[in-house]
């Protein structure tokens, strides 16, 4: 019997569907029974409102106002969300507070401002820079430089068409001439290369097809938040998913504003915390979406040892240089560089103009005569520095932006005096500013421009680029990841959670996502090379023919890999991936300079190697190491489901799912499952468990390890929530294996009468031997039915 009420204020568990035209509302909501019996509280939905036609993603909003009519529109929505009331269940949504597409014939705020200009009520909307390209928006979509593609630029009526673009006119310019016509717009149409050093308006990462919002705006926070703040206070949707808050102007502000705009509902951040940083503690919100946790789940099934003895013999088969994927650090800073002067040069030259014009018209004279020259060499040795996204206002600054940091800037410089300008840029970023001063709104768009520009850079050069180039460890190459750090001890993973149990007890937690470059169960995998390094490096020099046609060693190593990974290695999507893998790494071919023959020997290698008869033999090996991709699969699923934090199961992911980087992990999925499995009987137990008792789980609950005693103890990972739950996971089976298994270890269970969730029928009491507990299953699920007999 399903019940009508709402679901809990904050979710015990979600689970992430991905919306699009091939799965709209009305196939979430025939997926509901069987999401409903898995046991999670609210569904999280991608973005739902108007996007470009067509989104397979639906973060390319062009209408803050509208459900997206391709999903079913509102009426679909609220189909959905009746249903899923109707089963018990929530929903949670995800928002894009930070950008719009950057598609005029379908963004009606847009095309008013490329109508009317900066006059337009619509212009304080977008974050453009109206004092760079003559006051003209740069917009690039030509195909080539514009005398070549003036046969294709047609005035039709109000409009101008360029092939599928259809730009406004400017009222009183139809029938000019057409040179006479473009020059008289509020926007210039350009050769798409431009927009690299030219762009003049923010956009999301270096994607120019995204522009940036000015949500710190209150009228455009209230414009483009209406439809969600209606639909939350109707009872539609129930909490929220705020993406990417680190491009916003001032994330501070901007989740207290939407805090108090929709009466504290439960809100996670898309936050990318580096290893050690900490969320701000300022912050309204539950917590992250969960890289933090996906990044120490996944560190516990990593061999730390092992994991160098990979680094060894990827440097021996592939020969990287040391800044190009040879060694992290390096490769990371390099990668910086490049993105600097190249993806994000235009964002590097707006914040330079703000430097240097700040420093010009300061009443602070220390600031005055910095050739712009130096401040932009201080901000770039600055800026490739920071080793987490970005500074905030209610944070330490200059524990962000370190004096350390700034002394090997100074570096850069030859003479003394020309360094100085690093002090300088330092200065005005770390120092609060005086509200009274005169330059105080220019010293706080410096700040802003650097914080934005900062996660930029950080997202890109290491995310899409550093992660592309370093790759000893595929599965340490992940979002919110530290491959130069690769593994967690179970010390360290205790901590944390007992940490997060304590100031984030509703914070999110993920180990498969939308944006994941490889699902659970392909890391999981991969992970397992790093307890036998020595047989990996043997098979690939035994698969590895250079006369073969191996375009590269680091593509080769990364491209085996991928395939160990998979398992069943489908030609199609290795060879997509690759090829994806190949062009964010940049250094052969990339998505902008795009090199036709190397990328012809990418997929002539796939072909031949890792999906012809040589990847045989890794699907063998494979093959032989199951039982330990096993116990990492499970034993990443069973403690994502049953640490701190509400566990997000991403779509297919609660069964076996392994999936490459987007777009192969946004397919739908069949619902209910096809053929499910053990990792489906187990997500179903645990989900189920939490609905069950959601006071071991909640933030009242409780977090202890539990240690085990024995000869093999270090390959058993436990913990008790609120001395009501036990998970324990066999981690590093592998070495345990070849150390001869558990030898009598024992696990001290917490006083009580201990009934196993995943395998109905089996009790235990006191110290319970480890090998009994795996003997079915590589982890156990223990809840506690009642005391100890006598």
């Amino acid at each position: 019997m399903t019940s009508a009420r709402p679901g809990p204020a904050v979710p015990t568990a979600t689970y992430r569907l991905q919306l699009q035209p091939a799965f709209p509302f009305a196939a979430a909501a025939a997926a509901v029974p069987y999401l409903a019996s898995l046991g999670v509280s609210h569904l999280h939905l991608s973005p739902v409102l108007e996007a470009v036609p067509g989104s397979g993603h639906g973060y390319d909003v062009v209408d803050h106002a509208r459900v997206r009519e391709e999903l079913g529109g509102e009426a679909g929505l609220r189909a959905l969300a009746r249903t899923a009331r109707e089963h018990g269940l929530g929903l949670v949504v995800d928002i894009v507070p930070n950008h719009m597409a950057m598609a005029p014939r379908h963004n009606r705020a847009l095309w008013e401002v490329l109508r009317e200009g900066p006059e337009s009520p619509y212009a304080r909307w977008f974050d453009i820079d109206w004092e760079a390209q003559d006051g003209r928006v740069l917009l690039p979509v030509l195909g080539g430089p514009l005398g070549a593609q003036l046969e294709h630029l047609v005035a039709d009526g109000d409009v101008l068409r360029y092939h599928d673009h259809v730009l406004p006119l400017r009222a009183g310019t139809e029938d000019l001439p057409l040179p006479r016509l473009l020059d008289a717009q509020w926007y210039r149409p350009v050769w798409w290369r431009l927009a690299r050093t030219e762009l003049n308006y923010r956009r999301f990462f270096s994607v120019s097809e995204l522009i940036g919002l000015r949500v710190e705006d209150p009228e455009v926070f209230d414009a483009t938040h209406a439809k969600i703040l209606q639909l939350l206070a109707e009872g539609v949707v129930d909490g929220l998913r705020v993406d990417h808050p680190d491009g916003l102007a001032d994330p501070d502000a901007y989740l207290a504003r939407l805090n108090d705009a929709t009466g504290g509902r439960w809100t996670v951040v898309e936050k990318i915390l580096a290893d050690g940083e900490r969320l701000p503690a300022a912050w309204p919100v539950a917590g992250t979406t969960g890289y933090d946790a996906l990044r120490h789940v996944d560190g516990l099934f990593t061999d730390r040892a092992g994991a160098a003895g990979l680094l060894t013999a990827y440097r021996r088969f592939a020969a990287p240089q040391t800044d190009r994927g040879g060694n992290w650090e390096a490769t990371v800073r390099r990668a910086a560089y490049k993105v600097l002067t190249h993806e994000l040069a235009t964002e590097t030259d707006r914040l330079t103009r703000v430097a240097a014009r700040l420093c010009a018209s300061s009443p602070d004279l220390s600031l005055r005569d910095r050739a712009p020259w130096a401040l932009r060499t201080a901000l770039e040795e600055l800026l490739v520095r920071m080793r987490v996204y970005r500074p905030y206002a209610s944070g330490d600054a200059a524990a962000v932006i370190t004096e350390e940091a700034a002394e090997e800037a100074r570096l850069a410089f030859v003479v003394p005096e020309e360094a100085a300008a690093v002090g300088i840029v330092r200065r005005l970023l770390v120092e609060d500013p005086d509200p009274s001063a005169p330059d105080h709104a220019a010293r706080v768009e410096f700040r802003t421009r650097f914080a934005q520009t900062a996660s930029a850079l950080r997202a890109k050069a290491v995310e899409d680029t550093a992660f592309y180039r370093y790759v000893p460890l595929l599965s340490a190459t992940e979002v919110g990841g530290d491959p130069g750090r690769p593994g967690v001890s179970a010390e360290d993973f205790h901590a944390y959670c007992a940490r997060v149990q304590r100031d984030w007890p509703h914070t999110g937690t993920v180990v498969s996502t939308h944006d994941t470059k490889r699902s659970a169960d392909v890391r999981a995998a991969q992970a397992v090379l790093t307890q036998c390094p020595e047989r990996w490096e043997r098979l690939l020099a035994e698969v590895t023919r250079p006369e073969e046609g191996v375009p590269d060693g680091q593509l080769a190593w990364a491209a085996w890999q991928t395939v160990f990974g998979l398992g069943t290695a489908e030609e199609e999507r290795v060879r997509r991936a690759l090829l994806k893998h190949a062009r964010e790494a940049g250094m052969y071919t990339s998505w902008t300079e795009q090199e036709p023959p190397y990328e012809e020997a990418v997929a002539a290698f796939v072909a031949a190697g890792p999906c012809g008869p040589p990847g045989e033999r890794v699907t063998a090996f494979r093959k032989a190491l199951e039982p330990h991709v096993r116990a990492n699969v499970l034993g990443t699923a069973l403690v994502h489901l049953t640490m701190p934090g509400v566990p997000d199961v991403y779509q297919g992911t609660e069964g076996e799912y392994r999936a490459l980087v987007d777009p192969d992990n946004r397919r739908p999925v069949p619902f209910p499952p096809e053929e499910p499995g053990e990792k489906d009987a187990l997500t179903a137990a645990a989900l189920r468990l939490r609905a069950r008792r959601p006071g071991a789980f909640g933030a009242t609950a409780s977090y202890a390890p539990l240690t085990a005693d024995g000869p093999a103890a270090e390959h058993c990972l436990a913990f008790t929530r609120s001395g009501d739950v036990v998970t324990a996971v066999t981690r590093l089976s592998l070495r345990l294996a070849q150390a001869g298994g558990w030898h009598g270890t024992r696990l001290p269970l917490p006083p009580g009468r201990w009934t196993d969730v995943l395998t109905p029928g089996r009790e235990f009491t006191g110290d319970a031997r480890v090998e009994d507990l795996f003997d079915r299953l590589p982890v156990a699920l223990l809840e506690r039915t009642g005391e100890a007999a006598g």
